[in-house]
């Protein structure tokens, strides 16, 4: 009679498990599509204030969580492409156009109106991501130009800029470069540093020590690290978990060496036990342990810090990024399309 009382209350309790589960697990809810526009850049302010980007000019911006969106093209770069931006609320934003020439603008009346803050005419020259740190302080890293990646800041909310010295900068090998797929490939690791990922014939982390060769994908153009994200960047001296994802986007399926995690800062990396399904253009932290990945094919979270991940929905998109306020999660891809993961 024990036996079968057991045996009844572990059955209950399986069942009681897979429904909370299944209460609990997310999916993506596509909000918006159909502009024509591919969105690459994403900026979360709060679980209300969402601010978007892409090409042919494309700014759109959410103040209700997603339910609705107002959708501009910025006047007088109809034909720009903006990879990134960096919302600082409702009504204040900075955008980054990537070449020839590379521009970086700003509003402070929602988007209605935008000042250029930055631009650079050299030739060769394309940017690739943005961080800031704060309100006042970020960072915006490029291609190399003979040989070095490009870096500017910023000290003053973005209103101005400061090329770092040529000499200064980070020296690249032959081939190496950033991928401007979703603005994640630079992140702040504490106070005081950021760090950024290449991809190429070589790809490494850059900080402010001697590179580090991560074990991703690389050798062509094509390959590399696309992404990286980083936790607990303010919450200690620096970051010690991190996460890398890529790949190769000319072939969107293969899961080889896409992602790899760190849990010393970068100094040693570990291949997942399940990788992400496949190409991916950005990763993003939602928890210590809980983390989501996104590409063409796409979306896959991982709770356990990186080490099995498992595909939550086929719809593809460019980038994901957390609320710096609140728990939401959104994603922006081709198409105009916006998403939400879901958690009911």
């Amino acid at each position: 009679m024990q036996n079968k009382t057991a045996g009844l209350f572990f059955s209950a309790a399986i069942l009681i498990f897979s429904f909370l589960s299944a209460q609990t697990s997310p999916r993506v809810e596509v909000l918006t599509s159909g502009t024509n526009s591919s969105l690459r850049g994403l900026s979360v302010v709060n679980d209300n204030v969402v601010w978007v980007c892409g090409h042919n000019g494309t700014v759109g911006r959410t103040t209700n969580g997603g339910k609705t969106w107002q959708w501009r093209v910025v006047t007088g770069f109809e034909k720009n492409d903006f990879r990134d931006i960096e919302g600082f609320d409702a009504a204040t934003a900075i955008i980054m156009s990537v070449a020839e020439p590379a521009y970086i603008l700003k509003t402070t009346d929602g988007g209605e109106s935008w000042k250029v803050v930055y631009e650079n005419k050299t030739k060769g020259m394309f940017l690739d991501a943005m961080e800031f740190w704060n309100e006042q302080a970020g960072i915006v890293v490029g291609d190399p130009l003979n040989g070095r990646f490009f870096i500017t800041r910023t000290f003053d909310g973005g209103n101005t800029w400061q090329d770092i010295p040529f000499e200064k900068r980070l020296v690249a090998d032959s081939g190496e470069a950033c991928f401007a797929a979703s603005g994640t490939n630079i992140r702040v690791l504490d106070k005081d540093e950021a760090v950024f990922v290449s991809g190429g014939t070589k790809s490494r982390l850059f900080t402010k020590n001697q590179p580090v060769l991560l074990p991703m994908v690389q050798g062509k153009e094509t390959t590399g690290a696309n992404s990286i994200a980083i936790w607990d960047n303010f919450k200690r001296k620096a970051g010690k978990r991190m996460i890398v994802v890529g790949g190769n986007f000319r072939s969107d399926t293969a899961r080889m060496n896409n992602c790899f995690y760190s849990n010393d800062g970068g100094i040693t990396w570990n291949a997942p036990l399940v990788s992400p399904h496949g190409y991916r253009s950005s990763v993003e932290y939602y928890s210590k342990s809980e983390a989501f990945a996104c590409g063409l094919n796409g979306v896959d979270r991982t709770i356990d810090g990186g080490k099995t991940w498992v595909t939550i929905s086929s719809e593809g998109f460019h980038v994901c990024r957390a609320s710096k306020l609140g728990g939401a999660v959104y994603l922006a891809g081709s198409n105009g399309k916006v998403g939400r993961i879901i958690w009911k």
